[in-house]
């Protein structure tokens, strides 16, 4: 997800609705939610995630150390982070307000409801067929920063504490991001500033995703596969049902993560591990249903500045003497060919720019 146009959508059923009449009807999933071949696909037991500190990396005793932790974590592509920071009256209050908002009647939500040809607002975007398969979720997607580029049509206004916890939210996950991007250039080999200055207004966007409860919830997926076209996505789990699952390289299975009580989920995206000419890694993920819970996951997405060439780091091609691994393409279209990725099914658009 990214700031960019996305083309037409087209409008599918509320699937919270659906699940709430559905559910206790006896009847089958609908054929359009059935994705066995997806669903079917092996989970290995639960996973732990490397675990980044970001207090002692701030702690000039432990730093060289956890930075170590740190570059080898981007390595996998996710890790969970702790003592990051975020105070803890900031992350209640949003979870709070984010699970309210999913409680209140559809024509409430609504209000707030996604235009045809934009990812901003609630509802269900990349539907761009009437046979193409769906996701059992909805969403709210919502631009964060610059504080300018928020439209507040899209924010809602119930509860009304909301849009505030966001705001407080926003800020203090952009300061984490912030910290993150400097101790990651550290680890590459680059000036500390190196990558913040390619993140410039650091814009942020966040999607929060609802997943009702499905009685069939071994033919059902989420979220489909996919990789994250940003620099860096922070997940925050908004209640205790887990779904994540991450694609293992060497079998290809599924590993179901387990995350730490009170830590950040932090993923690395295609354009850092273009950034780092593949040293850190964009990692395929999914999201599964439960049975009888609902699931809700707030992912904020964090940007690179849109004047930006997506490239390596000349200073890492020149070090590491082999050259690089991936084209050279402005931010624009770059975005271009994950919007086409998506209509197109694909699940990961960075072999397109592997060399």
């Amino acid at each position: 997800m990214a700031h960019a146009n996305a083309g037409g959508h087209l409008e599918v059923p509320n699937v919270q609705v659906l699940a709430q009449t559905w559910n206790g009807s006896g009847e089958q999933v609908p054929p359009r939610y059935v994705r066995t071949d997806e669903a079917d696909a092996v989970v290995a037991a639960g996973h732990a995630l490397p675990v980044v500190d970001l207090g002692r990396l701030l702690d000039p005793r432990s730093s060289e150390e956890e930075l170590a932790n740190l570059g080898s974590a981007c390595q996998q592509g996710f890790f969970q982070l702790i003592n990051h920071g975020v105070p803890d009256d900031v992350i209640r209050d949003v979870k709070r307000d984010i699970a309210e908002f999913f409680k209140l009647p559809l024509e409430a939500k609504n209000a707030h409801a996604k235009l045809p040809d934009g990812l901003e607002g609630y509802g269900q975007v990349f539907v761009f067929s009437e046979t193409q398969k769906l996701d059992w979720s909805d969403m709210l997607y919502l631009m964060l920063r610059p504080v300018e580029s928020r439209d507040m049509r899209f924010w809602p206004v119930d509860p009304p504490s909301l849009r505030s916890s966001v705001d407080r939210y926003s800020a203090e996950a952009a300061k984490v991001v912030s910290c993150l991007l400097r101790f990651m250039a550290v680890d590459m080999g680059v000036e500390p500033d190196r990558l913040l200055e390619m993140f410039g207004g650091q814009p942020q966007t966040m999607k929060v995703t609802y997943y009702p409860p499905c009685r069939q919830a071994g033919d059902v997926i989420g979220l489909s596969p996919h990789t994250d076209a940003c620099a860096m996505t922070v997940l925050l789990h908004v209640n205790d049902v887990q779904g994540l699952q991450i694609r293992r390289d060497d079998d290809g299975k599924w590993l179901a993560i387990e995350p730490l009580d009170g830590a950040l989920i932090v993923s690395v995206g295609d354009i850092i591990e273009i950034l780092s000419n593949g040293k850190y890694r964009s990692v395929e993920h999914r999201a599964v249903v439960n049975p009888d819970k609902e699931r809700i996951a707030a992912a904020m997405f964090h940007q690179p500045r849109h004047s930006i060439m997506v490239e390596p780091l000349p200073e890492l091609v020149k070090k590491d003497g082999s050259g690089a691994r991936y084209k050279s393409v402005g931010y624009a279209e770059f975005m271009r060919h994950f919007f086409s990725a998506k209509l197109d099914g694909r699940k990961s658009h960075l072999d397109h720019f592997r060399i």
